[in-house]
Protein backbone atom coordinates (compact mmCIF):
# COMPACT_ATOMS: atom_id res chain seq x y z
CA UNK A 1 0.00 0.00 0.00
CA UNK A 2 1.23 3.48 -0.84
CA UNK A 3 0.58 6.08 1.83
CA UNK A 4 0.48 9.44 0.16
CA UNK A 5 2.34 11.73 2.47
CA UNK A 6 3.45 14.20 -0.10
CA UNK A 7 5.58 17.19 0.52
CA UNK A 8 5.47 20.08 -1.92
CA UNK A 9 7.71 23.10 -1.68
CA UNK A 10 6.47 26.59 -2.26
CA UNK A 11 7.51 30.14 -3.08
CA UNK A 12 5.50 31.38 -6.03
CA UNK A 13 5.95 28.09 -7.82
CA UNK A 14 2.30 27.04 -7.65
CA UNK A 15 2.67 24.68 -4.71
CA UNK A 16 -0.54 25.69 -2.95
CA UNK A 17 -2.46 25.41 -6.20
CA UNK A 18 -0.98 21.96 -6.89
CA UNK A 19 -1.52 20.83 -3.31
CA UNK A 20 -5.17 21.82 -3.37
CA UNK A 21 -5.70 20.23 -6.79
CA UNK A 22 -4.16 16.96 -5.55
CA UNK A 23 -6.19 17.18 -2.37
CA UNK A 24 -9.39 17.46 -4.42
CA UNK A 25 -8.37 14.68 -6.80
CA UNK A 26 -7.21 12.23 -4.14
CA UNK A 27 -9.53 13.32 -1.28
CA UNK A 28 -6.55 13.76 1.05
CA UNK A 29 -6.32 16.71 3.42
CA UNK A 30 -3.96 19.49 2.41
CA UNK A 31 -1.83 21.20 5.05
CA UNK A 32 -0.07 24.47 4.23
CA UNK A 33 3.12 25.07 6.20
CA UNK A 34 2.51 28.85 6.30
CA UNK A 35 -0.58 28.24 8.42
CA UNK A 36 1.63 26.68 11.09
CA UNK A 37 4.78 28.77 10.63
CA UNK A 38 3.11 32.17 11.05
CA UNK A 39 0.74 33.58 13.65
CA UNK A 40 -2.31 35.16 12.03
CA UNK A 41 -1.73 38.89 11.61
CA UNK A 42 -2.63 41.89 9.52
CA UNK A 43 -0.53 42.32 7.51
CA UNK A 44 0.17 38.58 7.38
CA UNK A 45 3.48 36.72 7.59
CA UNK A 46 5.02 38.98 10.24
CA UNK A 47 5.19 36.94 13.46
CA UNK A 48 6.64 33.43 13.49
CA UNK A 49 5.41 30.69 15.77
CA UNK A 50 8.00 29.01 17.99
CA UNK A 51 9.20 25.77 16.31
CA UNK A 52 7.93 23.53 19.12
CA UNK A 53 4.47 25.10 18.92
CA UNK A 54 4.16 24.89 15.12
CA UNK A 55 5.38 21.27 15.04
CA UNK A 56 2.98 20.24 17.83
CA UNK A 57 0.14 22.05 16.05
CA UNK A 58 0.71 20.45 12.65
CA UNK A 59 1.38 16.99 14.08
CA UNK A 60 -1.84 17.19 16.08
CA UNK A 61 -3.87 18.21 13.04
CA UNK A 62 -2.28 15.54 10.82
CA UNK A 63 -2.84 12.80 13.41
CA UNK A 64 -5.44 10.27 12.38
CA UNK A 65 -4.91 10.88 8.67
CA UNK A 66 -3.28 7.97 6.89
CA UNK A 67 -2.81 10.11 3.79
CA UNK A 68 -2.08 13.80 3.60
CA UNK A 69 -0.38 16.43 1.50
CA UNK A 70 1.93 19.04 3.00
CA UNK A 71 2.78 22.15 1.02
CA UNK A 72 5.57 24.52 1.85
CA UNK A 73 9.19 24.69 2.79
CA UNK A 74 9.70 22.60 5.93
CA UNK A 75 13.36 21.72 5.41
CA UNK A 76 14.49 23.11 8.76
CA UNK A 77 11.51 22.07 10.86
CA UNK A 78 13.25 19.12 12.51
CA UNK A 79 10.08 17.10 12.40
CA UNK A 80 10.18 13.32 11.96
CA UNK A 81 8.00 13.10 8.88
CA UNK A 82 8.61 10.27 6.44
CA UNK A 83 7.35 11.46 3.09
CA UNK A 84 6.30 8.81 0.64
CA UNK A 85 6.95 11.31 -2.12
CA UNK A 86 8.50 14.76 -2.18
CA UNK A 87 7.74 17.07 -5.10
CA UNK A 88 10.07 19.92 -6.00
CA UNK A 89 8.60 22.60 -8.26
CA UNK A 90 10.88 25.01 -10.02
CA UNK A 91 9.79 27.85 -12.28
CA UNK A 92 12.16 30.32 -13.98
CA UNK A 93 12.77 33.41 -11.82
CA UNK A 94 11.12 35.98 -14.11
CA UNK A 95 7.86 33.99 -14.23
CA UNK A 96 7.99 33.27 -10.50
CA UNK A 97 8.47 36.95 -9.58
CA UNK A 98 5.67 38.03 -11.93
CA UNK A 99 3.36 35.45 -10.30
CA UNK A 100 4.29 36.67 -6.83
CA UNK A 101 3.62 40.28 -7.78
CA UNK A 102 0.22 39.35 -9.25
CA UNK A 103 -0.64 37.21 -6.22
CA UNK A 104 0.22 40.00 -3.77
CA UNK A 105 -1.88 42.50 -5.72
CA UNK A 106 -4.83 40.09 -5.89
CA UNK A 107 -4.60 39.28 -2.17
CA UNK A 108 -4.08 42.75 -0.77
CA UNK A 109 -5.04 45.24 -3.46
CA UNK A 110 -3.51 48.66 -4.04
CA UNK A 111 -2.54 49.02 -0.38
CA UNK A 112 0.77 47.35 -1.25
CA UNK A 113 1.51 50.47 -3.33
CA UNK A 114 -0.35 53.22 -1.49
CA UNK A 115 0.45 52.53 2.17
CA UNK A 116 4.06 53.33 3.04
CA UNK A 117 4.56 50.44 5.50
CA UNK A 118 2.77 47.88 3.33
CA UNK A 119 4.76 49.01 0.30
CA UNK A 120 7.98 48.58 2.26
CA UNK A 121 6.95 45.03 3.29
CA UNK A 122 5.90 44.20 -0.26
CA UNK A 123 9.19 45.43 -1.75
CA UNK A 124 11.24 43.61 0.90
CA UNK A 125 9.34 40.39 0.14
CA UNK A 126 9.82 40.71 -3.63
CA UNK A 127 13.52 41.52 -3.18
CA UNK A 128 13.89 38.50 -0.91
CA UNK A 129 12.09 36.32 -3.47
CA UNK A 130 14.40 37.58 -6.23
CA UNK A 131 17.36 36.29 -4.22
CA UNK A 132 16.03 32.72 -4.01
CA UNK A 133 18.25 31.40 -6.82
CA UNK A 134 21.44 33.13 -5.65
CA UNK A 135 21.31 32.88 -1.85
CA UNK A 136 23.64 30.39 -0.21
CA UNK A 137 22.13 30.24 3.25
CA UNK A 138 20.21 27.89 5.49
CA UNK A 139 17.02 29.79 4.80
CA UNK A 140 14.62 29.19 1.97
CA UNK A 141 16.83 29.26 -1.09
CA UNK A 142 17.47 27.07 -4.10
CA UNK A 143 20.81 26.09 -2.56
CA UNK A 144 19.25 24.96 0.73
CA UNK A 145 16.47 23.07 -1.05
CA UNK A 146 18.97 21.25 -3.28
CA UNK A 147 20.99 20.28 -0.20
CA UNK A 148 17.84 19.00 1.48
CA UNK A 149 16.86 16.99 -1.60
CA UNK A 150 20.30 15.33 -1.70
CA UNK A 151 19.65 13.97 1.79
CA UNK A 152 16.24 12.49 1.01
CA UNK A 153 15.99 8.73 1.35
CA UNK A 154 12.49 8.60 -0.11
CA UNK A 155 11.30 9.25 -3.69
CA UNK A 156 11.55 12.71 -5.21
CA UNK A 157 9.77 14.13 -8.24
CA UNK A 158 11.20 17.29 -9.78
CA UNK A 159 8.90 19.33 -12.01
CA UNK A 160 10.62 22.20 -13.80
CA UNK A 161 9.28 24.87 -16.10
CA UNK A 162 6.04 26.76 -16.48
CA UNK A 163 3.75 23.73 -16.58
CA UNK A 164 0.00 23.78 -16.07
CA UNK A 165 -1.67 22.58 -12.90
CA UNK A 166 -3.12 19.67 -14.86
CA UNK A 167 0.34 18.66 -16.12
CA UNK A 168 1.69 18.78 -12.58
CA UNK A 169 -1.19 16.73 -11.17
CA UNK A 170 -0.66 14.11 -13.89
CA UNK A 171 3.09 14.02 -13.20
CA UNK A 172 2.49 13.43 -9.49
CA UNK A 173 -0.19 10.80 -10.11
CA UNK A 174 2.12 9.11 -12.62
CA UNK A 175 4.92 9.00 -10.06
CA UNK A 176 2.56 7.55 -7.45
CA UNK A 177 1.51 4.81 -9.90
CA UNK A 178 5.18 4.09 -10.63
CA UNK A 179 5.91 3.77 -6.91
CA UNK A 180 2.95 1.47 -6.27
CA UNK A 181 3.96 -0.94 -9.03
Amino acid sequence: MFRAHQYLRRFGFGVTTLGKALSNKLSYPYFDSDHYFWFPSDPPFINRRPPEERNAMINSEMAGNDNWILGGSVINWNNNWQFDLSVFLYIPPAIRIWRLQQRELERYGDIIYTDRERNKLYNEFIDWARGYDELITNSRSLHSHKNWMKKLTTPLLIIEGDTTVEERVEAVLGKIKELIL
